[in-house]
């Protein structure tokens, strides 16, 4: 199986259109923005409006642990190589659930904060209320693949979805700005220079298929690693991307990755620990990868319960 993806959108199905609609509602909405905004001030060191707030991760981790063993066979391999300390894992990403099982299987120590799409986090009443408590979030600005293909659509003589198309474009914030990103920057060195970790999912994006791999890599990982002398921890999910109840799941770790640090790294230095990332990624994920067969319960709620 080949083990790349190119950057291909989702056809402009009934349901791409109303997931892009979706996320243009909570991308106006008040209360995903605010809690937002009140997550990154908590957590970024030149503003500090609000005390950060978070749960033991010895909590979440028994929460977390409870539901889902209820819900999945979850297997572990090669967790050893996780070093106890300060480090980034960076892992695939097929399912909203990915974050969840891997603080689940994590060490209580040290503690790790998670780097997610902003909007599906608290797009939900619940959500917020929820993460209000656990803490341990760092919410990220992104357009979701279903809003470009809309937006890719409105281009090709898509004339019913051209007003869809400009209301994203003016309301939906892509975090590439360059204040997001420095906040962003100083979040992360922070969290990791007080020997903290972080789980970042440098694809960008959520895949589309087991066994693949979204390319080329967003750069913050290795730029992060770099800024920090850190180390990467390469892991990687199976199985999630068709959730059913009582399915196996299969989280695999590889071997720390470590580089140099350099306080302003070069394109190059960037550009080569985020290939040796790329490589060690696709040396984990599994290369004739078979979904199983047969009953599968309570499929569509496990694989909508978080969007």
């Amino acid at each position: 199986m080949d083990e790349t993806q190119s950057d291909s959108l989702p056809p402009l199905t009934a349901a791409t259109i109303k997931r892009a609609q979706e996320g243009l509602t909570a991308a106006r909405d008040r209360e995903v923005r605010h809690a937002m905004e009140k997550t990154l001030a908590r957590l970024d060191p030149l503003s500090q409006e609000y005390p950060e707030s978070r749960a033991s991760s010895r909590l979440r981790r028994f929460v977390l642990r409870s539901l889902l063993h209820g819900l999945f066979r979850i297997r572990v391999e090669h967790l050893e190589r996780l070093p106890n300390e300060s480090a980034i894992l960076a892992a695939n990403h097929l399912n909203s659930i990915d974050p969840l099982l891997l603080l689940a299987e994590l060490p209580a120590q040290p503690y790790y904060y998670v780097f997610g799409d902003g909007r599906a986090l608290y797009n939900k009443w619940w959500k917020r209320q929820i993460l209000s408590f656990a803490g341990g979030i760092v919410p990220l600005d992104r357009w979701w693949k279903e809003e470009k293909a809309v937006i890719e659509g409105a281009k090709c003589d898509r004339a019913d979805l051209v007003e869809l198309a400009k209301s994203i474009e003016r309301d939906v914030p892509t975090g590439s700005d360059m204040l997001t990103l420095r906040q962003l920057n100083r979040i992360a060195q922070t969290i990791l220079m007080r020997g903290e970790g972080i789980i970042l999912f440098p694809e960008g994006r959520l895949g589309t298929a087991e066994g693949k791999l979204y390319l080329p890599l967003k750069r913050g990982t290795s730029i992060y690693a770099l800024q920090t002398g850190v180390p990467i921890v390469p892991v990687v999910v199976i199985g999630t991307h068709d959730l059913y109840l009582w399915k196996e799941l299969t989280i695999r770790f590889g071997e720390p990755l470590r580089f140099p640090q350099s306080k302003r790294p070069k394109r190059q230095e960037v550009d080569a620990a985020l290939e040796a990332l790329q490589a060690a990624l696709v040396a984990l994920l599994p290369t004739d990868y078979q979904e199983p067969e047969g009953l599968k319960l309570c499929r569509y709620f496990l694989n909508h319960m978080l969007w």
